[in-house]
């Protein structure tokens, strides 16, 4: 450098820099960032940026969609409903968001016993991780509020990686597509459009900086009375820039020189052409960010610098095709497979995948089966409906179904209680009895969990055979319970009845109940539908079968129901002390017994 270069002092833009990711031999962590603050830097290009900022929402919703769906929910209920319960869609949308602005994300993962319990999102930008170790394997991360504030002197908290404690402990699972030459962190996939990003914001700062020193130019100022020791420079320098520039930035350009004939000058630097200068540098900062985002440029609104949203909709339909294909569904795939992985410790499988926001006529389902076309529409359709009719396969499928969920509500529990009654159920007052012990029960019905709300939600058979029956009753130092089985044919041509005859369970009123929104024996419903009562109708019309009423009664009030020592008693006896059953007549009647037989006219 000459000694004339010495002497001019150049107030330049921060230069942009690839990530550096550095280990220390007197820290247990690797840094991301020369100060290692790179996830810092990230979020800054992205709240900074206007481009970039729209991009980067624009994609987390798509990948989010309309939120977590399962292609088999109808069939797996109660796994179905775990799943919701692990999985919120706040947490979910965290995690998408980090995963793109930060290139990677964090679940923390919490156990109950070796079960998980619970999944949150953890910020990513927390978390620095540990060296590995001499097998190069990375065993756990390291967390601290704020890096920029960290010191030697704090202690870290060391969260193990997910797998690795067997449910002992609290672990993180950390989202980290592979790069090569990064084991450590993951670069984000826009990586080579960040410096557009900070050049859009540094376009902003400059602009903003432009007006507040009332839009004049780039300014040198020249002492011509001698060149000071280089402290005097810097001194003479801040003083200058204190006192002739905005707090946004440094318009000036400091200069000494050795003309002790020439005052101190101020010579303007112009710009030519300012206004188009700008505009074509941001619309170059928008055209790559939306080429390193690999978006199409609609995604930024009608107004972007693209063709937007004037272009025909078959080309808007085409690219939203690509970049679903090619952007979205990757990220989506990379999540299920890790919301998998986490759901196989508590033994649920299933068939995920987000429920679009592509408008219903962007997507083409010609040719596409039932499994398919849910998952790209997010729209579940009946096993059957009316109109169509289902092969003798395909029916006894259904049945087969309907009958497993049923079988699976079964009261199987019964030590510690005494069956005192078995008989046809009556219906004359069955809404007097549900009001009268509605009555009794209220003081008694337990709360019920977060979990168990879900699977109510759900209208799906999931077990649950030990929950209180409104039929049951606390009459002074006893509990009775009322429960149905399924009687009649003992070799029943339908696959539903076979099922049933064959189990001989007990199940509780309500989940019968709840049983037709099933479809059972398609078309056997009234006008020809899918579904009807299986409370009233079993198996449908010319049905040999009808629910027989089961009655038990335990020992005393506040005993464990489990364990009792349970008298008999006489089913006269239990109707004085109280417990009354009443159902509707055709509960005990077999539809063939009914009028036409059980069919509709």
């Amino acid at each position: 450098m000459s000694k004339n270069e010495k002497n001019i002092h150049v107030i330049e833009m921060s230069r942009y820099t690839s990530p550096k990711v550095l280990e220390s031999k007197r820290e247990d962590f690797v840094a991301y960032g020369e100060e290692n603050n790179y996830f810092d830097f990230l979020i800054k290009s992205f709240l900074n940026s206007t481009t970039n900022n729209s991009v980067i929402t624009s994609i987390c919703n798509l990948i989010f969609g309309k939120g977590l769906d399962a292609l088999d929910s109808n069939r797996k209920p109660e796994q179905f409903a775990q799943m919701i319960a692990l999985f919120k869609p706040k947490e979910i949308k965290k995690v998408i968001n980090d995963r793109k602005i930060l290139g990677l994300g964090a679940l923390k993962i919490q156990y109950k016993g070796s079960k998980v319990s619970k999944v949150s999102h953890f910020p990513m930008e927390t978390l620095r991780v540990k060296k590995m170790n001499e097998e190069g394997e990375i065993e756990s991360w390291y967390y601290h509020p704020n890096w920029a504030e960290y010191k030697k002197t704090d202690v870290l908290q060391e969260i193990p990686l997910f797998g690795s404690t067997e449910g002992k402990k609290t672990e993180i699972y950390i989202i980290k597509p592979y790069v090569t030459g990064y084991p450590y962190y993951s670069p984000v996939d826009y990586q080579g459009a960040l410096p557009y990003a900070k050049l859009e914001d540094e376009i902003a700062d400059y602009l903003i900086n432009d007006t507040l020193n009332g839009f004049s130019g780039t300014k040198v100022v020249n002492f011509n009375n001698g060149i000071p020791d280089i402290e005097k420079q810097r001194e003479i320098k801040r003083e200058v820039l204190k006192n002739l520039t905005g707090s946004t930035g440094e318009k000036l350009i400091v200069a000494f020189n050795k003309n002790p004939q020439a005052k101190t000058t101020i010579d303007d630097i112009p710009l030519a052409n300012a206004p188009e200068h700008y505009s074509y540098l941001s619309e170059e900062a928008e055209k790559k960010l939306l080429k390193g985002h690999k978006a199409p440029s609609w995604l930024l609104g009608a107004n972007s610098g693209g063709n937007g949203l004037s272009s025909n909709a078959d080309e808007i339909k085409n690219q939203m095709t690509v970049f679903d294909n090619f952007v979205i569904k990757p990220y989506q795939k990379e999540l299920i497979e890790v919301f998998n992985e986490i759901l196989a410790v508590n033994d649920i499988s299933l068939k995920l995948y987000f429920k679009t926001l592509q408008p219903l006529e962007f997507i083409d389902t010609e040719g596409m089966d039932k499994e398919t076309k849910e998952e790209e529409t997010g729209i579940k359709e009946e096993m059957c409906s009316h109109g169509v009719k289902l092969s003798k396969e395909g029916e006894k499928f259904v049945d087969n179904i309907v009958a497993d969920e049923l079988i699976d509500l079964a009261d199987d529990d019964l030590e510690g209680w005494e069956e005192i009654d078995a008989s046809e159920v009556d219906y004359d007052a069955e809404a007097e009895l549900d009001a009268e012990i509605e009555a009794i029960n209220s003081t008694y019905k337990p709360k019920l969990s977060l979990l168990e709300m879900i699977v109510n939600l759900t209208k799906t058979g999931v077990a649950r055979p030990n929950s209180r029956s409104e039929q049951d009753k606390l009459i002074g130092e006893h509990f009775y319970k009322v429960r149905y089985r399924y009687t009649g044919n003992p070799k029943p041509q339908r696959e539903f009845c076979r099922k049933m005859m064959s189990a001989n369970k007990l199940y509780r009123k309500e989940d019968i109940i709840a049983m037709g929104d099933k479809v059972v024996n398609a078309g056997f419903g009234a006008g020809g539908s899918d579904k009807y009562s299986i409370w009233l109708y079993k198996g449908g019309a010319r049905c040999h079968h009808k629910w027989e009423r089961v009655t038990f009664k335990s020992v005393r009030k506040g005993v464990d129901v489990k364990n009792p020592q349970t008298p008999k008693i006489s089913t006269n006896k239990a109707e004085k002390e109280g417990l009354r059953i009443r159902n509707p007549k055709e509960v005990s009647m077999k539809p063939k017994d009914m009028e036409n037989q059980g069919f509709l006219n």
